[in-house]
Formats: structure tokens, sequence, C-alpha cells
């Protein structure tokens, strides 16, 4: 999944969203009660996923929303599945 966010420990990180965004590499203690959403859901090949950053710190995160599962990976762990637990009783 390609992300525009880029951690770096060169305070102040500044805000270029929606091209490019530079964090810090790790949260600080004012982010698990700032943090803002950044923009409406996106959608990629694997999922919906939105951008939350803490507007005192910088520190960007992908949250991940919902997954896209593969249809052809799921239909083929289901037929094996379906498979693996059948057994053949001696008579």
């Amino acid at each position: 999944m390609s992300t525009i966010v880029t951690p770096t420990d060169e305070p102040p990180p500044p805000n270029r969203c929606p091209h490019g965004i530079v964090s810090p590499p790790r949260a600080g203690a004012c982010c698990f009660a700032e943090m803002e959403w950044l923009d409406a859901p996106q959608r990629d090949a694997r999922g919906v996923y939105q951008d939350r950053r803490c507007p005192r710190c910088g520190f960007t995160v992908r949250v991940i929303l919902d997954e896209i599962p593969d249809t052809t990976l799921v239909n083929s762990l289901r037929e094996e599945s379906a498979h693996s637990f059948v057994r053949k009783v001696p008579e």
C-alpha cells in the first residue's frame, strides 16, 4: 500500500496534504487525545483507509477502515477446508 506519509525526526513536520505529509516516527503523549481525520476515506486494491494526524506534533497514522477480500484466495481456502474435514469411515 503506497503512502504519502514520510517519517522524519526533523521538527516541526510540515503539512503538505494531500500531496505529502512529513510525520515524526513515533507518537507523542498528545496524540492519543487530539488525533484528527485528515481527509475522506480512500480506497485502493487492498482496502478502505483514512489518515489521522495530531495537530500538535504532526504524527500521522493510516487507519484501515475495511479490508477488501481477495475473492480468489477466499474461494480456494473455502474449497480446501471443505475437503480437509471429510474422512472415510471404515465399513
